[in-house]
């Protein structure tokens, strides 16, 4: 079954210098962008990691090295992220997303390979990927039918998949997997990104590494730590130095982010709070007030 789909869906896929989002960066990053009517357009970027404190190239760890094959060596003359990110930028305009397991970890590598350009250079990117739709295939698979990417298109596409953990062909399976998800599941799913992305995504998070999340009453809320089920604002009224710590403590810069504008948010409404009570106590006094004062003093003689 072709997507039917209302404006393009980019599947994407990255390979990495590690598995750790907060420490390392990204090395090959492949789009598969699927317009309205299912014209196909691929594009794929090797990216030399670096180090934006340090200086230089950040090393591939031994264990992802043994996983994707790709050598420190391999990326000394390619671009970095943020040499490639204007045009990175331009694949994703007006465009949702989609991959697999990529809302755990592609999507907050993607997310904080951008904050560290806005940090730590003078381009801030006029890019939000919290307002796209996020469709993880893998989490719909594992819903209907738990396994891998490679079993999932053996079951689905009745092919073998070649050159797995090759950013462009695991990308390119993932496409051809959602495809064969629809048609194998009419009952439960719907051509639709807007369902398909609330359908694969259990857990709806504030930021990517899941520090924030809203509960049932859509209220933002602390996941973890001392304030763990606590409302951000509540966090924030009770003690606001929590929001500075998080700000100097080893976190995403994402979360950083995210925990900044609930903090900004906050700022106002308080700020607001504070100039209404200033008004109210400096309002000249009422006709009501007055009398309602007279009243207290038995309602004799004058005031003054």
């Amino acid at each position: 079954m072709k997507l039917n789909l209302q404006r393009p869906l980019v599947f994407f896929d990255i390979e990495s210098t590690g598995l750790n989002i907060a420490s390392d960066s990204i090395i090959e990053l492949s789009f598969v962008k699927i317009m309205p009517g299912n014209e196909e357009r691929i594009k794929t970027w090797r990216v030399k990691p670096w180090d934006y404190v340090l200086q230089r190239q950040r090393p591939i760890n031994p264990a992802a090295m043994a996983v994707h094959g790709i050598t420190d060596e391999e990326l000394t003359d390619c671009p970095t992220f943020k040499e490639i990110l204007p045009e990175v930028i331009e694949w994703l305009d007006n465009s949702d997303l989609s991959g697999f397991n990529s809302a755990k970890f592609d999507l907050p590598m993607l997310a904080e390979e951008i904050e560290r350009v806005r940090k730590y250079s003078d381009y801030n990117p006029e890019i939000d990927l919290h307002s796209r739709q996020m469709v993880d295939v893998q989490n719909i698979y594992h819903m209907l039918e738990p396994r891998n990417l490679k079993a999932a298109y053996r079951f689905y596409c009745n092919d073998d998949l070649e050159k797995a953990h090759s950013a462009e062909a695991d990308t390119m399976a993932t496409y051809k997997v959602l495809e064969a998800q629809l048609d194998r599941y009419p009952e439960d799913l719907k051509n639709d990104v807007d369902f398909l992305a609330n359908y694969s995504t259990r857990h709806k998070n504030v930021d990517y590494a899941g520090r924030l999340a809203y509960n049932d009453q859509k209220e933002v809320i602390v996941t973890f730590g001392k304030h763990k089920g606590k409302t951000a604002r509540e966090v924030y009224f009770s003690e606001p130095s929590y929001f500075a710590w998080i700000q100097n403590g080893e976190f995403t810069l994402d979360t950083k982010r995210q925990f900044m504008r609930l903090k900004e948010q906050f700022d106002a409404e308080r700020k607001e709070q504070k100039q209404h009570r200033t008004e109210m106590e400096n309002r000249p006094p009422t006709a009501e007030s007055l009398n309602d004062l007279k009243g207290k003093w038995g309602g004799q003689g004058s005031l003054f």
